[in-house]
C-alpha cells in the first residue's frame, strides 16, 4: 500500500497534459488545465490502469468516472468506464472507454471564429505482465472526433531492487496523429510523437517515500492549431490591427524533470509534495510546486485538500500583437505558449464501503474531487474589448471549476 501510494503520483499531472496536448484542432484552452491539474482529468481512470507498480499486479477492479470542466467560455464534460481483470497472478488486462462532449465559447473562438459543440471518444486497451520482480505494461490508445483522430502506443517496464524498497522504472510511447480542418476536405497533416520517461522510486523510511521523475517527449509534423490566428499592426485596420493565420516550427523537442514525495504522519495521515520543472525548444520555461493533506476518518472517510501553483515563460515566437503582417517565420498567438501564472485550490472526500447487495464485489468506494482554478496572462490581452486601441485592452484572465465523481468496485 506504502509503496502504490508513492507510484500513483508519479504521472498525474503528465497524464492530465496528454489528454489535451495534441488537441489544436479547436480554440480551447484545455491543454492549459491539463498542466494546471495535477490530477487526471479526461484519462484519470486510464492512469489508475497504467500506474501499475512492480512486483504486484493491479487488483480486478471496475471505475466508472464523470468530470466536468467549466471555465473560459469552454465547457467539457462526459464519462469514462474502466475495467481490470488478472489472470493467475501473473497477467492483467484492462479496457477503458471515455467520451467527452465539448461546447466552446472562448476568448479565441469569440475573436476569430464561431461557438461549436462536439464529443471525442477514447478507447484504451492495455496488457500488464508480471515474472518475479519485473512488471511489463502494454497498451494501445485510440481517440476520434470530427477533425482530429490520434493513435499512441506505450511499453512500460519496471523491476524492484534493494529488498523492494527501490523500484526502477522506464517507458517508451509512439503516437501518430491525423489533423483535418472543419469545412476544408482537401486539409490533412499529420503528426508524429515519440516520448521517453524514466521513473525512480525510493522508500527512504517507513514513513518516507520519494520519486525522481525524468520525461522527454519529441513532436514533429503539423504542431499548431488550424483554426488559430494571430494579430498584427494595420493602419488601415478599423480596430488598428488585422488577423493571418499562426506558423509553428514542424519539430519541438521538451523536457521534464519532477520530484515527488509521500510523508506519513503518526495519526495515519499524510503528507503529498510535487516540484517539477519543464523546458522545451520552442523557448518555454516552465515549473510547479504542489502540496497535498490526505485525512482519514473512521467509517471509510478520507479527505484531502491540496494546493498547486503553476508558471511558465512565453514562447520565442509568441506575441499578443505583432508589429506588421509577416514579420517572422514563426508566429503564434496561443495561450498556452503566453507567459501565466495559475493557482490551484482542490478538494476532495473518499468514502469505502461494502456492498453486501452483490457478493461477487469485494468492496467499493465512491469518491468526489473539486478543483478551482484561477489563471492570469501577463502577455494576452483580451481582444473581445474592442471599443478601446490593442495597447489599451486588458489582460486577460479567467477562474474555472473542475469537478471529477468516481464510483469503484473490487471483485
Amino acid at each position: 500500500m506504502v509503496l502504490e501510494a508513492a507510484v500513483a503520483v508519479t504521472d498525474t499531472q503528465t497524464s492530465a497534459s496528454s489528454v489535451f496536448r495534441y488537441r489544436r484542432r479547436k480554440l480551447t484552452p484545455a491543454s492549459i488545465v491539463g498542466r494546471a491539474l495535477s490530477f487526471c482529468v479526461g484519462s484519470a481512470l486510464v492512469c489508475l490502469a497504467s500506474q501499475s507498480q512492480a512486483a504486484v499486479l493491479p487488483e480486478d477492479r471496475a471505475d466508472a468516472m464523470y468530470h466536468r470542466y467549466d471555465g473560459g467560455g469552454l465547457v467539457v464534460q462526459g464519462p469514462s468506464v474502466l475495467i481490470r481483470k488478472a489472470y493467475k497472478d501473473k497477467v492483467s488486462v484492462w479496457g477503458n472507454y471515455y467520451a467527452d462532449d465539448i461546447s466552446s465559447a472562448s476568448i479565441d473562438v469569440e475573436t476569430t471564429a464561431s461557438e461549436y459543440s462536439e464529443q471525442r471518444d477514447e478507447y484504451t486497451v492495455g496488457v500488464d505482465y508480471l515474472h518475479g520482480k519485473t512488471f511489463m505494461g502494454l497498451s494501445y490508445r485510440n481517440s476520434t472526433e470530427s477533425d482530429y483522430d490520434a493513435n499512441s502506443v506505450s511499453f512500460g517496464i519496471s523491476q524492484d531492487f534493494f529488498g523492494d524498497l527501490t523500484t526502477l522504472g522506464i517507458s517508451y510511447s509512439r503516437g501518430w496523429d491525423t489533423v483535418k480542418r472543419t469545412g476544408d476536405d482537401t486539409f490533412e497533416e499529420d503528426t508524429d510523437r515519440q516520448g521517453y520517461r524514466v521513473d525512480l522510486t525510493q522508500i527512504v523510511t517507513k514513513n518516507l517515500i520519494l520519486n525522481l521523475n525524468y520525461e522527454g517527449v519529441n513532436d514533429e509534423g503539423f504542431l499548431n492549431n488550424p483554426y488559430r490566428q494571430v494579430r498584427y499592426v494595420d493602419s488601415s485596420a478599423a480596430l488598428g490591427y488585422s488577423w493571418e493565420p499562426e506558423i509553428y516550427p514542424e519539430t519541438k523537442r521538451s523536457s521534464a524533470t519532477a520530484i515527488r514525495g509521500m510523508y506519513y504522519l503518526p495519526y495515519r495521515a499524510s503528507l503529498k509534495g510535487e516540484f517539477r520543472y519543464y523546458t522545451d525548444s520552442w523557448g518555454v520555461d516552465g515549473w510547479n510546486a504542489e502540496v497535498a493533506y490526505i485525512h482519514p476518518l473512521p467509517k471509510g472517510i478520507t479527505l484531502e485538500g491540496k494546493y498547486r501553483y503553476y508558471t511558465q515563460t512565453a514562447a520565442d515566437f509568441y506575441s499578443d500583437l505583432f508589429p506588421r503582417a509577416q514579420a517572422q517565420n514563426f508566429m503564434a498567438r496561443d495561450k498556452e505558449l503566453a507567459d501565466y501564472v495559475t493557482h490551484t485550490i482542490g478538494a476532495g472526500i473518499s468514502y469505502e464501503f461494502d456492498v453486501p447487495f452483490a457478493a461477487y464485489f469485494k468492496k467499493g468506494e465512491a469518491s468526489l474531487f473539486v478543483d478551482y482554478l484561477m489563471l492570469d496572462y501577463n502577455d494576452f490581452k483580451d481582444a473581445r474589448k474592442t471599443d478601446v486601441q490593442a495597447i489599451d485592452q486588458p489582460l486577460y484572465n479567467f477562474e474555472s471549476v473542475i469537478v471529477r465523481a468516481y464510483m469503484s468496485f473490487w471483485f
